[in-house]
């Protein structure tokens, strides 16, 4: 996928230059420029702030806090010394030494999202989430009630701003590919237009990176071919691109690089896998440290699953070395699950079929086939009890939804907080 780092954002402070304003500004003609990308700015360490009103205006960074740790969202107070996602926690906290440093908090962060996802249906059925903190909206057939596509994304903007005190960027174009950039020139708090006719003038300046499926790799290698920038690669001969990246992703640039992207705004994408893992502090080898990992991730799949009102049937673990050799296992069910206790028997015993003597850097759960909880039936074994972990679970979900998580835990998790460590949460 292309990168957003190579579409330059505008000034943090300002408005973009006055060529910008002109020809892609917020009062651009958006006739024919159905489709929007919404992009929440620096979404999780802004949650952090408006939990933490008196972090404004401070760089905050959020992610793991350990020395392993890797961040996750950096406030654009903490970006202009260079600190940006995906960084090693070390490397911020060098660049950037008077920042607060947060762990992560998924359990807010998808409360937010789900409030903003509410904010865009609430203007059009037609929304494709594509993480917590970006969607795609196509708002043609909210133009009758509310007005133009630019007018839309104001509203958007000020309903998320008004209700959530939190802002978003937003991209008006004619397709998706065109709109996600738009969202990121116009970062951050800020609404860009790309005209349908003038989709080729702002296409054709950016770096070849910008293009969907253009990785750092193959940015090199088309380089090597003299192809800089995307009206490069749209003048290239088919022939070249073949030879620089192969059939299928040749004909693919060529059409993004012509501003052509057929795909439309998918409403009912579901989520295939739910997962989560864990980096630890130092590499490990104790098989009760390692049990405990598992069934604090296990804990954490199941909440996210019964949260999402989805079920599985195959439960997969991942195990990285000291050496960062990477194995993965997996155990398809009998019959759907959303319990954790049955999630980490399942993993643990994979695990333990590994017969494992590396010293373990990375362990990770995941829930593979999912389906609707509604419209999967359960079914029960002769040996089951009428009450069980399905309902403490579900009666520890309803105490963490009152009280907060930690209220409840697996006894064996009580105590064991200094086991500091990265989570990283999975995205499908």
């Amino acid at each position: 996928m292309g990168r957003s780092q190579a579409v330059p954002p505008r000034s943090a402070g300002g408005s973009g230059s006055s060529g910008d304003q002109a020809r892609f500004g917020p009062d651009g003609d958006d006739e024919g420029c159905p489709i929007l990308h919404v992009d929440m700015d620096a979404f999780f360490a802004a949650v952090e702030v408006r939990k933490r009103p008196e972090l404004r205006g401070r760089p905050v960074v959020v992610g793991g806090i350990g020395p392993r740790g890797v961040v996750s969202s950096a406030s654009y107070e903490a970006r202009r010394f260079g600190v940006h996602s995906a960084m090693p926690t070390m490397r911020a906290r060098a660049l950037c030494p008077g920042a607060v440093f947060l762990p992560p908090d998924f359990a807010e962060y998808s409360a937010a999202s789900r409030a903003v996802m509410e904010i865009f249906r609430e203007v059009t059925p037609l929304v494709e989430p594509l993480s917590l903190d970006e969607a795609f909206l196509d708002v043609a057939g909210a133009r009758r009630l509310l007005g133009r596509p630019v007018e839309i994304a104001r509203l958007i903007r000020a309903r998320v701003r008004e209700q959530e005190r939190i802002t978003c960027s937003v991209g008006v174009a004619p397709t998706k590919f065109v709109a996600k950039l738009g969202s990121t020139r116009a970062k951050p708090d800020g609404l860009l237009v790309v005209p349908a006719g003038r989709v080729l003038e702002f296409l054709h300046p950016l770096p070849v990176e910008a293009l969907w499926g253009v990785g750092e790799r193959s940015a090199e290698t088309l380089r090597r071919f003299g192809l800089h920038t995307v009206a490069d690669l749209a003048q290239a001969r088919i022939e070249m691109l073949r030879g620089a990246v192969g059939e299928a992703a040749a004909q693919h640039l060529h059409e993004l690089a012509w501003g052509r992207d057929p795909r439309t705004v998918s409403p009912e994408q579901v989520e295939k896998s739910i997962g989560a893992e864990v980096t630890f502090d130092t590499d490990i080898s104790d098989p009760e440290a390692i049990r405990r990992a598992l069934l604090a991730l296990a804990e954490k799949v199941g909440v996210r699953m019964r949260r999402a009102g989805q079920v599985g049937r195959t439960v997969s673990i991942k195990v990285r070395t000291a050496d960062f050799r990477t194995v993965n296992r997996s155990r398809t069910l009998a019959g759907a699950t959303d319990v954790a206790h049955e999630l980490f028997e399942v993993s643990w015993a994979l695990f333990v079929a590994l017969k494992s003597t590396d010293r373990i850097r990375l362990v990770g759960v995941r829930m593979e086939g999912l389906t609707d909880a509604r419209e999967t039936p359960r079914q029960l074994t002769l040996d089951e009890p009428e009450r069980g972990w399905r309902e403490a679970e579900a009666a520890a979900d309803a105490a963490a939804a009152r009280f907060g998580r930690p209220v409840v835990r697996p006894a064996s998790l009580l105590g064991r907080d200094d086991l500091r460590r990265t989570e990283n949460q999975a995205r499908p």
